[in-house]
Formats: structure tokens, sequence, C-alpha cells
């Protein structure tokens, strides 16, 4: 049996964080570099320029590693991601492969710091077998694109990771929201591409 903590141990704990700065600090605080991030939204809100946008701020403090699932390297994905050429050679790689293998490549030394895996609902994975995932990744940052079923992830296995997750980022009108345990002092709001959510806003009215 583990010995009880204390607040004060707890308190004493040091954490591993991201030195966020600007529009990135201002939405989502100081996050830990380890544990899990859900970003979900509907097709055509801004879910995939933001996910290469965050691929390419992470890439600033370790190595980036994208599991293309759902995509492949199709065209449509190399033009998504072609604006990141010019990221430091090794601090940006894309597979497309199943879990086993991706657990097998990240058990290698000096493998990616932060996975991204795009999309949950191409993984297999049911909320057990994400939590065994999460175990054995328990040293990396894992982050989850999703699919969305109105304003939620869609599926019951991705609901139950959004509310196991740490960083819950959904994204609307080329805005992404922090509905997680990290937001910063603007509320937890970044924006994706200002002109498009101003189109969407106006076009709302």
């Amino acid at each position: 049996m583990r010995k009880a903590l204390s607040v004060t141990d707890i308190c004493r704990k040091s954490y591993e964080t991201f030195p966020f700065e600007g529009a990135w600090l201002e939405a989502f605080g100081c996050p830990e570099r380890v544990g899990t991030w859900i970003v979900w939204g509907q097709s055509g809100s801004g879910k995939s320029t933001f996910a290469v946008q965050l691929c390419r701020e992470l890439s600033r403090f370790g190595k980036v590693l994208y599991d293309s699932l759902e995509e492949g390297t199709s065209l449509t994905f190399r033009n998504k991601i072609a604006q990141l050429q010019d990221v430091e050679r090794g601090r940006f790689q894309v597979v497309s492969e199943p879990m086993e293998a991706l657990k097998e490549r990240l058990a290698k030394r000096r493998s990616a710091d932060f996975v991204i895996i795009d999309s949950f609902q191409y993984t297999g994975l049911d909320y057990r077998s994400y939590l065994a995932l999460k175990q054995t990744l328990a040293s990396k940052l894992l982050i989850l694109i999703s699919h969305a079923d109105g304003k939620l992830p869609s599926g019951r296995a991705a609901k139950s990771v959004m509310y196991d997750a740490s960083l819950k980022i959904w994204v609307e009108g080329y805005r992404a929201y922090s509905k997680g345990r990290f937001i910063g002092e603007n509320g937890g709001v970044y924006t994706i591409w200002e002109e498009g959510s101003q189109i969407i806003g106006l076009n709302n009215r």
C-alpha cells in the first residue's frame, strides 16, 4: 500500500509544464507536458488548422509525432501540413499506423515526446483500451483529435476520454475553446483564423 500524501507533500511536488507565450498562454495557461488532451469539432470548424498550429507550437519544446490514421498521406493531408516544412528537421514526423505499431515505435529510445492521433474514431480503441494506452505512454503527451456529435466528441468512448483528459479543446467557427483543467487569462479562447471567425460571426447574426 502506498503512503498517503499530505497537502504539503503535494505542494512540494514539481511539475514539468509548457512555457507557453502569447496567444497560447492567454488561452491555455501552462499545462503539463504529459497526460491526455482531446480536440474535437465539426467538419469545417478549423479543427485541422488548429492541429497544424498546435504541432508547430509543440515542436518548439520537443519531438512531435502525428499519426494520420484518417487521411494517411493523401493529397489533402499533404496540403494541410505543407506549412510545417520549415520546422526543424526531426522535430515533426508523420506515420499512419495502428495502435500496436505506434506503441512499439514510442517504446524506443529518443522517441517522440508529443503524439497526435487523428482521429480517435479510427483507432479502434474503447475506453478501457484507451486507459491502457495512456498508461503505456505515461511519460508522453497524448493528443487525440475527434469527430464531433453536436458539441461533444462523437461516440461513447470519445466522450469518456473527454472527461478524463486534462485539456479539452472544442473548436468552432475558427476558434478553439479550453473546456478542461487549464484555462488561460482570457477565459480559454484561442483564435485560429481571425478573418474566418469574423465571417462566420457575421453569417450567424
